[in-house]
């Protein structure tokens, strides 16, 4: 396979199956080498053909809280009182950016993943953008 841009399904599906093939190469060997440049190609591509979406922020907090173990708690050293913590995961007030930034410098999080537009719930238990 000839090292060029992935422009086509069928080019992809041979990169894959390219990157497959070399993928125990030996460090610092030719072949490692035409690896890392194939494997950059099909990062490029992907990223075009099958973005993913950042997460909604508050269920990216909720991922964050279980695998860490944290706890409401926890929280309160980012978010502010134990209500506030509360408000912000049952959605009935939107993050703040000073939020934002303690929880990205607390708790090593990406602050362009929390400052994406989110829902908040109404007193009926509707959702509204936040």
């Amino acid at each position: 396979m000839e090292l060029k841009p992935i422009r086509t399904k069928k080019e992809y599906q041979t990169a894959l199956a390219e990157v497959e093939r070399l993928w125990d190469a030996p460090a610092k060997s030719a072949a490692s080498d035409r690896l890392d440049v194939l494997t950059m190609l099909v990062e490029r591509y992907e990223r075009q053909h099958f973005p993913i979406a950042d997460p909604d922020p508050i269920e990216f907090l909720g991922h964050v809280m279980d695998s860490r173990d944290l706890t409401r708690k926890d929280m309160e050293a980012y978010i502010g009182p134990r209500g506030r913590v509360a408000d912000i995961l049952n959605r009935t007030r939107p993050l703040t950016l000073e939020m934002i930034r303690r929880l990205a410098d607390g708790l090593q999080l990406p602050a362009e993943v929390l400052i994406k537009p989110y829902r908040l719930r109404r007193e009926a238990g509707e959702l509204a953008a936040a």
